[in-house]
């Protein structure tokens, strides 16, 4: 008889969970397979539409069969001169807009490629935490060590990764930020991103900052760059995407923009990887950047409000909830005696009963523990009724447990 043949993966396979946000998607569709109308608070998927002027870009550039051809790895000139000009626009940043800027295939595909580029083993990171899944395991993935700091005030913050730099030897070699913050809508300051760069001058230690929610803000707040800040160009780079200001999730564009060495390496590794964004994408971008700054701000004001309507809510029903002012997504905690049962099965058993999808806290590290992540994605009516749905979830679960048939602790296999 033949011996069974082994399928072998690489060692790193061993460091990677299972994802997460993969388990509920397949969940949601099951259910929506079987004819369910499953609420999705749970991804960051924009459903509301990309602006017109892009989508007809993008069909009239499409046509032409020139566009068809591999494109340019790193990005069209014209759109990465478009990129400089957006950052000057917005953030009196000076790009040039050639060895400074680089397209990606979103900005999740940028941050893995960028570590395959600048971190090895015996490598490490610090990253904040709760963290995106992406921040902590493109390091992994590149073999690197990564340190998560739990979130805290900026001066915590700081003091942590000062401790850590004097502590490690090696010192740590990257910092990953994100602010606007995924998943808990945390901020950070331009005074806290010009004490970064201090202490990266200092110790030694690159930055990447992913500002995906640039433009996703609230109430007048106004999210910095962090290439803003004298000398952070001299440190670091900051990652951009489509996907969130213009609803352009699906198709898939992002840049990176900052030190021309570090976007060099990032180069280096696209050009074995991959032959960069259809350039029909590339050229409807350009008119994103150029011509839909109203639809940003409309967009950000339909999150706003959509907000509005999901604190209240959950206010209503006793949740705390701190109300964010950017991003597109409200960290809420888990009541008491909800808690118990863990935020995995807390999100497994609201699909279940109250058909709605939401994000376990936990999918983010274990300091997201006893959080849910509830995106803003669904529109005002739809988010009303999945918190009624989840109210009347919740009684059926308080009914069961006052019985004996329903127990609040996590299930043996979360």
């Amino acid at each position: 008889m033949n011996k069974e043949f082994q399928i072998r993966f690489a060692e790193r396979m061993n460091q990677l969970p299972p994802y997460l946000f993969g388990m509920i998607n397949k969940m949601k569709m099951e259910k929506r397979w079987k004819g369910d109308d499953v609420i999705d608070l749970g991804m960051g998927n924009p459903m509301d539409p990309t602006p017109g002027a892009v989508t007809d870009k993008l069909c009239e550039v499409a046509a032409d069969p020139k566009t068809h051809r591999y494109p340019v790895a790193g990005g069209m000139k014209n759109l990465k001169r478009e990129i400089a000009l957006y950052y000057k626009r917005n953030y009196d940043v000076d790009l040039t807009g050639e060895n400074d800027v680089i397209c990606t295939i979103g900005s999740k595909e940028g941050i893995s490629h960028m570590c395959l580029a600048l971190l090895g083993p015996g490598d490490t990171v610090l990253v904040p935490a709760p963290a995106f899944p992406i921040h902590v395991y493109a390091a992994v993935i590149a073999g690197a060590n990564v340190l998560r700091i739990p979130l805290s005030n900026e001066d915590d913050f700081l003091a942590q990764i000062v401790g850590m730099c004097k502590s490690l030897y090696p010192a740590p070699k990257l910092l990953m930020l994100n602010f606007p913050h995924n998943p808990t809508g945390a901020l950070a300051s331009k005074e806290f991103f010009a004490e970064v760069v201090k202490y990266a001058r200092k110790y030694g230690f690159m930055v990447i900052n992913d500002f995906a929610y640039s433009k996703i803000t609230f109430d007048g707040y106004v999210a910095p760059s962090f290439l803003e800040v004298p000398g952070a160009i001299e440190v670091g780079v900051e990652f951009g995407s489509f996907s969130k200001s213009y609803n352009m999730a699906g198709w898939r564009l992002g840049y990176c923009v900052g030190n021309q060495k570090i976007i060099g390496g990032l180069a280096s590794i696209k050009g074995y990887y991959d032959y960069g964004i259809f350039s029909a994408i590339q050229v409807a971008g350009i008119v994103a950047m150029r011509d839909c700054d109203a639809e940003i701000v409309e967009q950000a004001a339909t999150y706003q409000h959509r907000r509005d309507v999901m604190c209240e809510g959950l206010t209503k029903m006793d949740w705390e909830a701190e109300i964010p002012k950017a991003g597109m997504f409200v960290w809420a905690k888990i009541p008491e005696p909800y808690c118990r049962m863990g935020s995995i099965k807390f999100a497994v058993e609201m699909m279940d009963r109250a058909n709605v999808a939401v994000a376990p806290g936990s999918g983010f590290g274990e300091e997201g523990e006893g959080y849910l992540r509830l995106a803003l994605v669904e529109n005002d009516n739809r988010i009303r009724q999945a918190l009624k749905q989840m109210r009347q979830a919740l009684k059926e679960i308080d009914r069961e447990v006052a019985v004996g048939t329903f127990k609040l602790e996590p299930d043996s296999t979360d």
